[in-house]
């Protein structure tokens, strides 16, 4: 194809572009955050407009870690040798469920550090590409040729304001595409784009889980030692969840987030981040209390939902159009899976455009393809959230059944190495949930718990960072 657009210069964006490097003789990507050439947004590494959780504690897990490092050989190296911690399972990473450390199980690794030294990386090696480059607009909409779309209206140079629209100042420029992919995320307007077509927008489905957090950077000590990374879940008395992740990153760092749901939801101020640190029954979060120098205050973000758009169930679509990352679908982010998820979407890209389909046909193949992911993704949220007290919709078939074997598997891999390593390759994405519903997982998983239960299992461990 001679030119592909992409609406976005995000995680999903950016991978998208860099497979379609391989396809299109020429990739754009429209970009309404005005980035330097060296792939920094306002001459550094700092969170930009468009990514408003950036602030916000990420890592990598290990399938999207694989896939990036297929894609961009060296990328994983490359960020640990900038300052980015690489932590393995078997070592490194510290896991709690109610205080108790899990056992520790090797072999899956993941990558700890903020957003934006991560994104600026990624930014760098894909703006490298000799036939990618970055364009700064704001997109106002699809133009359609026929039964395909053929380009992409935008804004040019920086955002205009609503004034300025209104008034007709900011001039709008079209960019011809034989492929134009929506990378723009949760927020995306692509059914207005395709109602304004006369297409059908698809269906999206919403779950609300009312989830806040709130991260904090803090000093890290020299010569400190422990686990690179730490995961603590506790459950409230009503039922609800606590959660908290810290995380060695870059600059000698650590970043430590703390989340709560509905109205258990965590402020802005550093006197209740520690409160919340000094109440979780994970150790590592108490030391942090009682030694950490924070830089600087908390910054709080709120999830009020999971979305999925459900494109594989319209009847009929334009040709020329796919939609990647956020856009498909967003889940809590507590489970780490959204830079995964787009990098597996990207995979799935790669095997479309293999395929030897056109970009004048519907995608309805990609569509296939990426809707395994996304329901795998769903179906781990969607188990999880439905349990709590405050998530209301309909439960899907089957639900309490799966959410009785899920609280089985996650109790199990606290003493079961095998079951602890069957449920991290689940949440890291590398194989689906439906492995972790075998019969012989389930029973090895219901013969650790009933040892739990006897006084030999001995008392709660744990350890510190």
């Amino acid at each position: 194809m001679r030119r592909a657009v992409v609406l976005g210069g995000s995680v999903a964006g950016l991978l998208a572009a860099r497979v379609l490097s391989d396809h299109a003789d020429e990739v754009i990507v429209l970009e309404r955050d005005d980035i330097a050439p060296s792939g920094d947004f306002g001459g550094g590494q700092g969170p930009r407009p468009g990514v408003p959780q950036g602030t916000q504690m990420h890592a990598l897990l290990d399938a999207g870690r694989r896939k990036i490092d297929h894609w961009l050989p060296g990328f994983a190296t490359e960020i640990v040798a900038d300052g980015a911690a690489l932590a393995d399972t078997g070592t490194d990473v510290h896991s709690y469920l109610e205080g108790r450390l899990k056992v520790l199980v090797g072999g899956v690794e993941m990558i700890s550090a903020t957003r934006p030294f991560l994104e600026s990386h990624l930014r760098r090696r894909v703006l490298a590409l000799g036939n990618l480059r970055l364009v700064t607009g704001r997109v106002r909409g699809l133009a359609f040729t026929g039964d395909r779309v053929s380009g992409v209206r935008y804004l040019g140079g920086q955002p205009a304001d609503a004034g300025d629209m209104a008034g007709g100042v900011a001039d709008e420029e079209l960019l011809d595409a034989d492929l134009v992919v929506d990378a723009t995320g949760r927020a995306s307007r692509i059914g207005a784009w395709l109602q304004e077509g006369g297409w059908p927008e698809p269906q999206t489905r919403r779950m609300h889980v009312d989830l806040g957090y709130a991260t904090a950077l803090f000093r890290r000590p020299e010569g400190s030692d422990g686990a690179t990374l730490a995961q603590s879940l506790a459950t409230l008395p009503d039922g609800r969840l606590r959660l908290g992740t810290l995380g060695r990153v870059e600059g000698d760092r650590w970043i430590a987030l703390v989340a709560g749901y509905a109205d258990d939801r965590p402020g802005r101020g550093m006197e209740e981040f520690l409160l919340r640190c000094k109440e979780d029954p994970a150790a590592p979060f108490r030391r942090l209390a009682e030694d950490g120098e924070p830089i600087g205050e908390p910054v709080a973000y709120r999830h009020p939902d999971n979305r999925r758009r459900d494109f594989h169930r319209l009847d009929r679509f334009p040709a020329g159009l796919l939609a990647i990352g956020d856009t498909l679908a967003s889940f809590n982010p507590i489970y780490g899976q959204g830079m995964s998820s787009a990098a597996i979407h990207a995979s799935c890209l790669a095997a479309h455009l293999e395929s030897g389909r056109s970009p004048r046909d519907p995608a309805w193949s990609y569509f296939k393809q990426v809707r395994a992911v996304v329901d795998d993704a769903w179906q781990t949220s969607a188990v999880n959230d439905l349990k709590l007290p405050h998530v209301t919709g309909p439960r899907p078939r089957g639900f309490k059944v799966a959410a009785r074997l899920s609280d089985l598997i996650v109790r199990a891999s606290v003493t079961d190495p095998v079951i602890h390593r069957r449920f991290l390759d689940v949440a890291h994405m590398l194989s689906p949930v439906k492995t972790l519903m075998r019969p012989g997982t389930v029973l090895r998983a219901a013969r650790a718990v009933r040892k739990q239960d006897t006084p030999a299992a001995g008392a709660p461990l744990d350890v510190t960072v």
